[in-house]
């Protein structure tokens, strides 16, 4: 009696193993009845938005990369170099009272201020000139965008020249060491690429 029992569950379990075996035990990856509702789910799904993941998150951008922002060809290194050029040109042109050169460099609030300084030596009967020992030092101080497209970049200068001066006195020599801020100006929509000069501080050597 138990070993007919046995049989019978042993037949039971056995049918119950293939039918699991036929339903699971060979389906390998998406069967057609698998792909027909995927496609489905991805006809229902919306669309992606061009540029979604782009987020105006309300960040208004300062500093050098405001610069960038308005001007993705604005280079460092580039406007360093450059900087460092129109330094010795402006302390030699204000030396030797050139007051061409100095227009082209200089914003008119500066440029009014260097003439005022540049009268008074002539009315002395006073001469200077500037000789550059080596070419100055230039750093990055900051730099920012105002009013839309108004970039303002400062640069640390570091220099040393040997100033000649001529006067009623006679003849002087001065060795200078000098630190200053120099603040340049330019409107990045502009055709124009010079940058002029609009403020000079003082700063620490």
């Amino acid at each position: 009696m138990q070993v007919l029992q046995l049989i019978i569950f042993a037949g039971l379990a056995a049918i119950v193993l293939y039918q699991l075996y036929s339903v699971l035990g060979r389906r390998k990856g998406l069967q057609p009845e698998d792909r027909q509702t995927v496609e489905a789910l991805e006809r229902r799904a919306p669309a992606p938005v061009p540029g979604g993941d782009m987020v105006d998150d309300g960040v208004e951008l300062t500093g050098l990369a405001a610069v960038r922002a308005k001007d993705p060809t604005f280079d460092v290194s580039r406007f360093l170099s450059g900087a460092k050029s129109a330094y010795e040109m402006i302390v030699k042109a204000f030396a030797e009272g050139d007051r061409e050169t100095l227009k082209n460099l200089l914003a008119p609030q500066v440029l009014a201020s260097f003439e005022a300084a540049i009268d008074a030596r002539e009315a002395q009967g006073r001469t200077e000139a500037v000789e550059f020992y080596q070419s100055p030092r230039a750093d990055l101080e900051r730099a920012d965008v105002r009013d839309g497209d108004l970039a303002q970049v400062t640069v640390r200068f570091l220099a040393e020249f040997r100033s000649r001066t001529k006067g009623p006195e006679g003849e002087g020599v001065d060795d200078r060491r000098t630190a200053e801020l120099w603040t340049f100006e330019r409107r990045l929509k502009s055709r124009d690429p010079n940058w002029l000069l609009v403020n000079v501080d003082a700063a620490e050597a």
